[in-house]
């Protein structure tokens, strides 16, 4: 198990990120809110989860350890694999997803791509006495630079999903939210986007 990964960011793609570690690049496939916060050059430091599979072996990884512990509990439910809990996460903090579980809120688990009403019921029943309570102090995201949210919260989008076309106009409709901020959180652009698209 590789727990977390720290070094130089060689790249930040889509929907991953290569580390250098040891003179070896780690592919890292991250939510849009942890990519956001990586630079290529400087050094991070970014918890993982290894998912091994009999063809593959993938380090998924988050800003934080609790991103991370609950990517493993979110997978403990039937019918969750690793993609789907990487989208909860990417559309909810944390917190937002324990609270859901805890309050059996199926309205804001079923706005994560993925999560139909009846997922959203197994999730409640099989994690609502593992999950915890909120820890009512939100560690914040890193934030994005003005000019460059547009593009995280558009392949954030896609890589959940939904088209090109949908995701351009998604972002167009919350882009009068970053109007008057110089920095922009994109995790809850994200998350004001998949909104704008669950009414369409």
């Amino acid at each position: 198990m590789i727990a977390f990964v720290r070094g130089p960011v060689a790249a930040v793609g889509i929907d991953s990120a290569v580390v250098e570690v040891g003179g070896v690049g780690l592919q890292v496939y991250c939510d849009p809110g942890t990519l956001a916060g990586l630079r290529p050059g400087q050094e991070a430091r970014i918890a993982t989860s290894m998912v091994v599979r009999e063809d593959s072996l993938t380090l998924y990884g988050f800003a934080d350890d609790d991103a991370k512990n609950l990517f493993e509990l979110l997978q403990t439910a039937s019918g969750v694999g690793p993609k789907l809990a990487q989208a909860a996460l990417a559309v909810l903090s944390p917190d937002q997803l324990r609270q859901a579980v805890a309050t059996e809120d199926l309205a804001v688990l079923v706005k994560v791509p993925g999560i139909g009403k009846k997922g959203a019921q197994r999730i409640v029943l099989e994690l609502k006495d593992k999950i915890g309570a909120p820890s009512r102090t939100v560690t914040g995201r890193p934030l994005q630079a003005q000019e460059a949210w547009r593009d995280q919260v558009q392949a954030g989008l896609v890589g959940l999903g939904w088209s090109a076309r949908d995701a351009e106009d998604a972002v167009t409709a919350v882009s009068p939210l970053a109007a008057d901020n110089p920095n922009p959180s994109v995790p809850d652009l994200l998350r004001a986007a998949l909104r704008v698209l669950s009414k369409a």
